[in-house]
């Protein structure tokens, strides 16, 4: 009896010795399990972050859609929405075999050399699962592609245009990308800073933009005999004015969900507010300048003018200040309508403005980094007003002639091979009578009478 109460005893005592450091090791489990916790919940907002952004990105595609309608004619409305839509299809077709290696698959610093269809690639980037982060990505891809519809609107046939649709997404649009944002040599040897895209996605698509409607030469009826512009006017401002709204909208998701997580509210605010302002400051610019030049405010110039300081923002939305913003959407507003009056001075026929808003905004942008950006907010340099020091600036500089030649020369021979073999352009007579007869056999606006003479 003895014996046994004595073990008892010792038993007891040797759990309370024991019980400070089980406690300890109670606590240290519990900190490392809210630790993990933490992390889990991190990771799981950030992706639902770029999830959301992506989602918006892809709605960008309905505003593309009723911008481009709505500043064309009747008769060839079914086939610039075909397009818009079908546009989506084959950058996802494409950017999935193909783009996304050759923009994030490793490689040299000009293209990435592994991940066709997604195969052998890590199952995380940049902390997101894979499939979220290539979501995100192709959204941006196929707003690169879609540029190119409205540039080369209303002549084009659609066969033609399914090829270059896939083209740009699987191969020039992803080498531009890994050069920028895939580890290649204009990020990792000069620099060169494009946030959200104002190089990657829309001087990409703004020069190939002008490149195919140099290429496929006038509208018919677009320019008189002696030379003067005519205007073919778009059949329905509404509907452009919602695109342009939703665009804008969807441009928050564009921007601020390229930080690519929620870690720093303060960086998602600053991108968002720098998103609005340019876009405000450009529709204004644009209004007063039209009205200046023309004597009244023209609508489509006010919404060409906020689209441009959206891309004119673009790449410089994390690096700088808001009152920068301001300035650059007012200059992208000014540019964007003598952008216009140089190609009908060249007889370059744009109908709905892609090149001056995607192309030389585009630009702008660029170089708007090394002007406006600040080290201070994730640059890698300060711009040419914090000091006047021009490397920044002459980064961005080397970086957007290099995309531009690139993207000239690529999508020239693109588009010649495809006119010597399927063809570029419908016929006149095809043109005349609209596209969506002759390309689809249907009309967009069945049972109303349109009478189509020019």
């Amino acid at each position: 009896m003895r014996t046994r109460n004595r073990i008892i005893l010792f038993l007891l005592l040797a759990a309370v010795g024991a019980s400070p450091a089980l406690a300890g090791e109670t606590e240290s489990t519990t900190s490392l399990s809210k630790a993990v916790d933490l992390i889990t919940i991190k990771h799981g907002l950030d992706t639902v972050w770029v999830l959301i952004a992506a989602c918006l990105v892809f709605f960008m595609q309905a505003g593309f859609g009723m911008v481009e309608a709505g500043f064309i004619r009747a008769k060839n409305t079914c086939n610039i929405l075909t397009k818009n839509f079908l546009d989506f299809c084959m950058a996802s077709l494409g950017f999935f075999v193909v783009g996304y290696a050759l923009m994030f698959g490793g490689g040299n610093g000009f293209f990435g050399t592994k991940g066709w269809c997604l195969f052998g690639l890590e199952s995380t980037v940049n902390g997101l699962p894979l499939h979220a982060f290539w979501l995100f990505q192709a959204a941006f891809c196929g707003a690169a592609a879609t540029i190119v519809a409205g540039g080369m609107a209303e002549r084009m046939k659609f066969s033609a245009y399914l090829i270059y649709s896939f083209v740009i997404s699987a191969l020039i649009y992803p080498i531009v990308g890994h050069w920028i944002w895939g580890g290649g040599w204009l990020a990792s040897n000069l620099g060169f800073a494009d946030f959200a895209g104002s190089t990657v996605v829309h001087t990409v698509g703004g020069f190939a933009a002008l490149i195919g409607t140099v290429i496929l030469k006038p509208r018919e009826g677009k320019y008189a005999l002696d030379g003067k512009p005519r205007v073919l006017a778009g059949h329905s401002i509404p509907l452009a004015s919602l695109g342009v709204f939703i665009l804008w909208f969807g441009w928050f998701g564009f921007n601020a969900g390229s930080t690519l997580g929620v870690a720093d509210g303060s960086a998602i605010a600053r991108v968002a507010i720098n998103t609005n302002l340019a876009a405000a400051l450009g529709g204004i610019a644009a209004m007063v300048t039209v009205w200046k030049r023309f004597g009244k405010p023209d609508l489509s110039m006010a919404m060409n003018g906020a689209l441009a300081g959206l891309v004119g923002i673009t790449a410089p939305c994390a690096y700088v200040e808001p009152w920068a913003a301001i300035v650059i959407g007012i200059v992208s507003g000014y540019i964007v309508v003598r952008g216009v009056e140089l190609l009908d001075s060249l007889h370059i026929d744009d109908p709905v403005g892609a090149f001056p808003v995607h192309g030389i905004c585009g630009v702008w942008g660029t170089l708007a980094v090394g002007i406006f950006g600040k080290s201070a907010l994730g640059l890698q340099n300060n711009g040419l007003i914090y000091g006047g020091n021009p490397t920044q600036l002459g980064a961005q500089l080397v970086g957007s002639a290099c995309t531009i030649a690139f993207v000239v020369i690529s999508m020239g021979i693109v588009f010649k091979l495809i006119d010597r073999t399927v063809g570029l352009r419908v016929s006149r007579e095809e043109e005349l009578r609209g596209l969506d007869i002759g390309e689809h056999g249907m009309e967009a606006y069945g049972g109303f009478q349109i009478f189509c003479t020019s």
